[in-house]
């Protein structure tokens, strides 16, 4: 029924830990020190009083900008979470052979945006049944 309503298959499986592809032995990218947009710092520490919260909405490019034009968002950076494969490449996390997800790291203030507002943005941007892509 899926594929005649949308024209696809939809993958509902994640990929096993020996299927998994065998990824790297250590990062092979740099990670810059700042935000391009927000000119904060992409690691901790952060300021005091500021917490950090991920989210998975597929790819994470779009996504990242939802929430770093966000009043009380500090930082937010784009990474991948859960998988078997160390260190994946986009590719790789693209082939659906690592169990990875993209996710964004957002780091905020909860005196200006609190947890439930950023989860409000999640499940207002997110659709959850476009499956494991």
């Amino acid at each position: 029924m899926f594929e005649a309503l949308f024209g696809g298959r939809q993958k509902t499986t994640m990929v096993s830990p020996d299927q998994a592809l065998p990824g790297h032995a250590a990062p092979w990218f740099r990670i810059p020190e700042r935000h391009e947009v927000l000119d904060a710092p992409l690691q901790g520490p952060f300021p005091a009083g500021l917490e950090t919260a991920i989210f998975g909405l597929g790819c994470f490019w779009g996504a990242e900008q939802i929430f770093w034009q966000l009043p009380g968002v500090y930082s937010t950076s784009v990474g991948y979470a859960g998988g078997y494969t160390p260190y994946p490449s986009y590719e790789e996390v693209c082939s659906a052979k690592t169990g990875h997800a993209e996710v964004v790291q957002v780091v905020f203030d909860p005196r200006q945006i609190s947890y439930d507002d950023l989860l409000r943005v999640f499940w207002e941007s997110h659709d959850p049944t476009q499956g494991m892509r």
